[in-house]
């Protein structure tokens, strides 16, 4: 059975159809999976936005403390909270009109990847931006 939140077009699309990255979780410690995560989607032309309680400035870019506060529109929600607090973050997602939501490895929550489609968003989830971006050798 396929996995409903692998799909291979969903991915290639977010990777190479997107522009604006939130990164929920995102602070400016460089030893975090979502900093790393976040300079290899900018580096690779996406414009990333932090969003942290602490709305600190991180890797160049102006944070913000919550997703309702990030100005203009947000293609992805990348998730990087633990599993059971990240369905918060899906529904704020939801709330701002988000094109789609992506929970990293190990970030699991079935429920709100459900409300998310169900809200008409793309949703990925357990899989890495970086690992897909190499696997596809999306430019």
């Amino acid at each position: 059975m396929s996995n409903p939140f692998a799909d291979e077009n969903v991915i290639r699309r977010l990777l190479a159809d997107t522009r604006t990255w939130a990164f929920v979780g995102l602070s400016d410690n460089p030893e975090r999976t979502a900093y790393d995560q976040a300079g290899l989607l900018q580096r690779r032309g996406k414009r990333i936005v932090p969003v942290h309680p602490a709305a600190a400035t991180v890797l160049g870019e102006p944070g913000y403390a919550t997703l309702a506060e990030v100005p203009g529109p947000v293609d992805v929600v990348a998730i990087y909270r633990r599993a059971e607090v990240a369905g918060e973050s899906v529904d704020e997602a939801i709330a701002i009109g988000a094109r789609a939501v992506w929970l990293p490895l190990g970030v699991v929550d079935e429920a709100a990847a459900r409300r998310a489609l169900d809200a008409g968003l793309d949703v990925v989830m357990d899989r890495c931006p970086g690992v897909e971006w190499a696997l596809r050798r999306t430019a």
